[in-house]
């Protein structure tokens, strides 16, 4: 028995068209999962899509900021597969800037995204789930929220981004305290830097020694290597696991 096979489980994925997003897609596709890919960027999230067994894929374009969209898909999920039963709460987007120049329009639209965008999927899914789980099924989903080090720890430059990825490991813990009793398990995983376009600039000659430096294991993390934790927590290899909040960062922060 292979404790991580996804056969017969559908995954929807929000930030799907590139970084972790893609690269969970694609080891969560190799499980054996079928996949519900959502982004903003129509184009991306097309040819990403057409990379994937035909009758295993359904691609979906929009904002996690849209309710009415957010409702929507979800929908369109759960019909096509007979349920969402693992989301991938990953959209994000970054506006940095030093608090004191910070505008109020970079501090909303990372807001938007990054936790409230997040609260819209986990809320339409979840509700989704918990309808199956009243029905009686047994196991009826599994939520991972892609949060940040940002959020334990703070950031220069990104107090918004911080906030945010914050406010994600609240939303996993009220969860899964929430939907437990309908056998939920909501969990999230903070990476630290991740070698993504979000992060090129922290990755640059200018800064890269600097950060390296705190890192323990002295490399940054591909995003192959970070599906590999929303793989697990997804899976039934962490079936009793739930509120937590998983670290994947090389040792660049460690608490007892």
């Amino acid at each position: 028995m292979n404790p991580m096979d996804m056969a017969g489980r559908n995954v929807l994925i929000t930030g799907a068209a590139q970084g972790i997003g893609l690269a969970a897609a694609r080891l969560l596709s190799e499980l054996g999962a079928s996949l519900t890919l959502v982004d903003t960027n129509a184009e991306a999230l097309a040819t990403v899509a057409a990379t994937f067994p035909e009758g295993r894929v359904l691609a979906i374009p929009g904002s996690v900021t849209d309710r009415a969209f957010v409702a929507d898909m979800v929908a369109q999920s759960a019909a096509r597969f007979g349920g969402v039963h693992g989301l991938v709460n990953n959209a994000g987007i970054t506006r940095t800037a030093m608090i004191h120049k910070m505008t109020a329009e970079q501090w909303q639209a990372v807001i938007d995204v990054n936790l409230t965008g997040a609260f819209n999927v986990l809320q339409a899914v979840g509700t989704e789930m918990m309808a199956r789980g009243e029905a009686g099924e047994k196991d009826p989903g599994t939520i991972v929220n892609i949060s940040s080090d940002a959020g334990r720890k703070g950031t220069m430059g990104q107090i918004n981004y911080g906030a945010a990825k914050s406010g994600v490991l609240g939303l996993t813990m009220s969860a899964a305290r929430e939907w437990g009793k309908y056998g939920i398990r909501v969990n999230s995983v903070a990476y630290s830097i991740v070698e993504t376009d979000m992060t090129e600039t922290v990755r640059s000659e200018k800064f890269r020694d600097r950060y390296l430096a705190g890192i323990p294991l002295g490399r940054f993390m591909s995003p192959e290597e970070a599906a590999y934790s929303i793989a697990f927590l997804l899976s039934p290899a962490s079936v009793f696991i739930t509120g937590q909040h998983l670290s994947v960062n090389g040792g660049s922060h460690i608490t007892a």
